[in-house]
């Protein structure tokens, strides 16, 4: 089956990636400062499913230090200690272990420290342990920034096709969305840590609907997935950790509707500083 869908891509012009992805997120509320007991958490999680075989495991943002840049006793020596190089993180190298032992890819959240500076991260690595990617939050609010925020807007090229990925506030933004679907994105993961009530589950359904693709929203306390048509099409709230898995199928994503009949050329205004 494979092997005539990728003679089907070539006579088309190019390979294509695979439609079907199985999404797993992970939600759970991580302890701050205690990057030993999240890693736990993580780690148990993900050994429960391991039978359901997500092809991309998505955990909240700033999962394995708990978030900790907003924490009530931060201090810059706590911050220091638990901020992680990727080149020499034990943790990330566990990630890197875990993504080749069960052959899937993850989105893992961390705070790091590169060149001197902190960054809310989250880390893309593919089923055999390499970084494809890494985002770095960009729209940074008054309790976060102790970081310094993302630069870019990337897509990241998966096994399943074209990713991009939000941090929690960047989902609040229209624009953020919208120039990741333009770059090519069909899945947009959602690791987040700020408000998962149901006006947020409608927003992030708004997001899903006007760009026409899929959005996987990771949190510690709800994870859930919303359609390109803006339904919610699984859902998982709990207090306890959990894997939420679910397969989707990347050809519904279309551009026949909202975005081929935009008009560029009347928005230029939203370049403009307010």
């Amino acid at each position: 089956m494979f092997a005539r869908l990728l003679i089907v891509c070539l006579l088309a012009g190019g390979l294509c990636a695979q439609d079907r992805v199985r999404v797993g997120l992970f939600t759970a509320m991580p302890v701050k400062w205690d990057l030993e007991a999240n890693w736990r958490s993580f780690e148990e999680t993900v050994a429960r499913h391991a039978a359901e075989r997500p092809d991309v495991i998505v955990t909240p943002e700033c999962f394995l230090d708990g978030y900790a840049a907003a924490a009530a006793d931060w201090t810059p020596e706590k911050f220091a200690a638990i901020a992680q190089d990727e080149q020499t993180s034990p943790y990330i190298a566990k990630v890197r272990a875990m993504a080749e032992n069960y052959r899937t890819a993850i989105l893992f959240g961390f705070t790091e420290k590169r060149d001197g500076k902190y960054y809310n991260t989250a880390l893309l690595i593919d089923k055999t342990g390499k970084t494809i990617g890494r985002y770095d939050k960009t729209h940074l609010q008054a309790h976060d920034l102790r970081f310094e925020p993302g630069k870019d807007l990337p897509v990241f090229e998966a096994a399943w096709g074209k990713s991009g990925v939000m941090i929690c506030a960047d989902r609040r933004w229209p624009e953020t969305a919208r120039v990741l679907r333009l770059r090519g994105s069909r899945l947009t993961l959602v690791p987040s840590y700020g408000m998962w009530h149901i006006d947020n589950e409608w927003w992030m359904r708004t997001r899903a609907y006007e760009n026409e693709n899929f959005l996987a929203f990771a949190h510690p306390n709800v994870a859930f997935v919303a359609n390109p048509k803006g339904q919610i099409v699984a859902k998982l709230q709990t207090n306890r950790p959990a894997l939420l898995v679910v397969d989707l199928d990347l050809s519904e994503v279309t551009s026949n509707r909202h975005m081929n009949d935009r008009r560029p050329e009347l928005y230029r205004d939203l370049s403009l500083p307010q």
